[in-house]
């Protein structure tokens, strides 16, 4: 990591003292376009000129973005409390640093199309969800206590965006079965990416894997991309550092289609920020993830070849006060499917609704409310015990934008806990802020 830390340094240090100019609007646009991050840690808003709370360095951020180099910090944790439960009352705080930086070498060293990404991070805290029992998580965030390289790529595009290409180390599950509105809930399957893509062991964030991936615009509102990353079923002790790429397992491959009534396929990012959510914009999505590796059938310990799943999500704004603005109401939904003979998560379906802007304030808001239904194989019911019942879990969240800083107070409610009988409410707040 202190390999990471010192790229960081370098690049600062060399170019401070001989970049100039100020940032015009047209450069702050391309910089939202280029959005890279996914889950919580995507840019709910534009950046400008009070959004970071160390300020622009002096003028130096926005002299360096002008040649195409991004730095990027933040900090982002999920406060939760156990308000009611069988566990006894509790609370959790996971908490996450990251540093990213974005290099254009169009813009750097007049080489059009050619981008560089890299970011690392530093997450630590409890897990509400592990302690409660939960399928569906109370935060998007939380996983493993780690200090790591996340992810870094190569990245060519030609003919206007229409032809990409990426080499590197990134996760399938920042790109592949995101939710759109991702950055608009707390709960993971609608706050980062679907829950159970690690049915075919689809890697996640932080602990990337090597992959390639290619996308393709045929058309103006349509996209095809397709990935192959490296197989770890259990990347934090394979590789916990993330600077020793590892080839562990077999290829799995990801594919997605993609149309995107509204804006540009080209344009299209995983996940939408305030100045992308304008007009009547949607992205409606199908793929498939397949894993040709081995995989233990239920009830018996019958070894079989290969594992799939399936997706569907739509996102869509319904309504706006102005045809041209954010203002007004969206909707998202979403289901997925794999075999339920080898898969004890095997379908989930989400949905959800989002006010853009509904409190007649001047700073940026939303209220945003989401379900989410997991369903259990009844394969997988242990004997004598009873079957599965389908967890439901609610959540309704307020966020607000004040200077450099996202304040989200949640509240949630889940039955049917893991697939039982018993019921919990959460409450608690995301807190984000640009460094």
């Amino acid at each position: 990591m202190l390999r990471i830390l010192a790229l960081f340094c370098s690049g600062f240090l060399i170019y401070v003292g001989t970049l100039y100019a100020q940032l015009t609007q047209q450069v702050t646009q391309q910089a939202t376009q280029e959005e890279t991050l996914s889950g919580p840690d995507s840019h709910e808003t534009l950046p400008g000129p009070h959004s970071h709370l160390l300020g622009e360095w002096g003028g130096e951020r926005p002299r360096l973005l002008q040649r195409g180099i991004r730095f990027d910090f933040q900090y982002i944790s999920d406060t939760l409390w156990n308000i009611k439960s069988e566990q006894k009352e509790r609370s959790a705080s996971w908490n996450r640093v990251r540093g990213t930086v974005d290099i254009d070498f169009g813009a750097l060293v007049e080489q059009p199309g050619l981008y560089f990404h890299a970011t690392a991070l530093w997450q630590g805290g409890g897990n509400m969800g592990t302690y409660l029992g939960l399928l569906t998580s109370p935060s998007g965030m939380s996983s493993a206590n780690t200090f790591r390289l996340d992810s870094w790529w190569l990245e060519k595009r030609w003919f206007n965006e229409r032809l990409t290409a990426r080499v590197g180390q990134f996760a399938g599950q920042d790109f592949y079965g995101t939710q759109h509105y991702g950055a608009s809930f707390i709960f993971e399957p609608m706050g980062y990416a679907l829950g159970n893509l690690f049915n075919t062991f689809e890697s996640f964030d932080p602990p990337s894997t090597p992959a390639m991936e290619i996308r393709v615009v045929p058309i103006r509102h349509f996209y095809v991309k397709s990935m192959v990353e490296a197989e770890d079923r259990q990347p934090f002790a394979h590789n916990p550092s993330g600077l020793v790429p590892q080839f562990r397992g077999v290829p799995v491959s990801i594919s997605e289609i993609g149309f995107t009534p509204g804006q540009k396929a080209s344009a299209v990012r995983a996940f939408d920020n305030v100045e992308s959510r304008k007009g009547y914009s949607g992205l409606y999505q199908f793929g498939a993830s397949f894993n040709p590796g081995k995989f233990t059938t239920q009830p018996g310990t019958k070894l079989t070849s290969g594992n799939y799943l399936l997706y569907w999500m739509a996102s869509q704004a319904l309504w706006r006060v102005d045809p041209r603005e954010a203002k007004g109401l969206d909707a998202t939904l979403a289901y997925d499917w794999s075999p339920a003979d080898i898969n004890r998560n095997n379908t989930m379906l989400t949905a959800g609704l989002r006010f853009n802007e509904p409190l007649p304030l001047r700073i940026h808001n939303t209220m945003s409310v989401g379900y989410v239904q997991s369903r259990l194989s009844q394969r997988f019911v242990p004997p004598g015990a009873q079957p599965w019942k389908s967890e439901h879990a609610f959540e309704f969240n307020t966020l607000v934008h004040v200077a450099s800083m996202l304040f989200q107070p949640v509240i949630q409610y889940y039955a049917n806990i893991g697939g039982r009988t018993k019921h919990a409410v959460v409450l608690g707040f995301r807190v984000h802020v640009e460094l």
